[in-house]
């Protein structure tokens, strides 16, 4: 049975008060639409990248209802460049389903929370601590360093029992009174010493308010913690990308399918090697085609090797029925900007 320090949560607490981040543009507020928006985005990426992206959401959609009646392509197109773009298609039916089903009011609880589109465990933990104060524990990548050196907790968390062991410390931590200022200043502390004190390497112990109590200093393993023996793999993929333009200068682009990689968002087509791409152009236009210079991609677990090949005045006939249901067709530039786009077929067009 793992030893629980006490009065953790006081001395993140006090800490968080005059050492902590206090000045972000989602802080300070109990609005649950600014605070998910934010952890939504918060999400895999860092909070430099965050906050241009956030600022221009709140101005295009200051509210869930806003948000709830955009079309999803507007979505995509202002999310563009922040990748994982899975999690602006849950934002946008996340907030469909707070306007048809809550009144235009997040749920209060992390059970209701966790059963939106797009909010896991985590995340509703956040939300209701920040919010509504309750006593709610999150763990996610950064907390659960934190946690894990603290308390010296060694057991392969890629074992669910294990997994679910730290969250049952997790809450066992929380504050215990005054929970309405105590909760979101923890949840925001602990957020803070992921961040910037308890790094993955060369963490700043010296720094940490809970260096006296923590395992992994007095042992001096920081960087063994914590433990996850099963990991995915990184894999690679080439893909031939085809920048068909027109006489006119536009862009023939297509929507991805709904799963897999760039998932709904428009693309060139996209050919698993050159000699498939040229079978795609007449004999002429293949002839042309002007190859980009190849770059790579890098997604959480896949490098892909994007080899562009531009066609100008390749104004080849488009599929009838595919044109018809909206999924692909002719862009201007202008249009293109318009559109939920991948990050590197963004800086493509932009290239053009």
């Amino acid at each position: 049975m793992t030893q629980l320090p006490v009065e953790i949560a006081a001395q993140v607490v006090r800490w968080q008060a005059g050492h902590g981040r206090n000045h972000l543009p989602w802080q300070n507020t109990r609005d649950a639409y600014r605070v998910w928006l934010s952890e939504i985005m918060l999400q895999q990426t860092q909070v430099a990248t965050v906050l241009e992206y956030y600022a221009r959401f709140l101005a295009r959609f200051p509210d869930v209802v806003q948000l709830a009646a955009a079309p999803q392509d507007e979505v995509l197109a202002l999310w563009s460049g922040l990748g994982y773009y899975s999690r602006a298609r849950n934002l946008h039916r996340c907030a469909q389903i707070v306007v048809q089903q809550h009144g235009g009011r997040f749920p209060r609880t992390v059970p209701e929370l966790a059963a939106l589109p797009g909010i896991g465990r985590s995340t509703a933990g956040a939300i209701a601590a920040f919010c509504f104060g309750e006593r709610a524990a999150i763990l996610d990548a950064n907390v659960r360093r934190v946690l894990t050196r603290v308390l010296g907790f060694r057991a392969d968390l890629a074992e669910a029992k294990n997994e679910r062991e730290l969250w049952r410390l997790a809450e066992a931590l929380l504050p215990k009174g005054d929970l309405h200022a105590a909760m979101p200043r923890y949840t925001q502390g602990l957020m803070d010493l992921g961040a910037g004190i308890c790094l993955p390497r060369n963490p700043s112990c010296m720094l940490c308010p809970l260096q006296n109590v923590c395992v992994a200093r007095r042992d001096g393993n920081p960087q063994d913690y914590p433990v996850r023996t099963r990991k995915l793999k990184r894999s690679a993929q080439a893909w031939w990308l085809l920048l068909r333009q027109d006489g006119a200068g536009r862009l023939w682009l297509e929507r991805r399918p709904s799963a897999g990689i760039w998932a709904g968002l428009y693309c060139p087509p996209v050919y698993a090697s050159r000699a498939e791409l040229d079978a795609a152009l007449p004999p002429p236009a293949a002839g042309a085609a002007e190859d980009l210079p190849p770059f790579i991609h890098v997604l959480t677990h896949r490098d892909l090797h994007l080899h562009p090949v531009l066609a100008r005045g390749a104004g080849a006939a488009a599929d009838p029925h595919c044109a018809e249901a909206q999924q692909a067709g002719w862009f201007t530039p202008a249009q293109c900007l318009e559109l939920g786009l991948p990050a590197p077929v963004r800086r493509l067009i932009d290239a053009l």
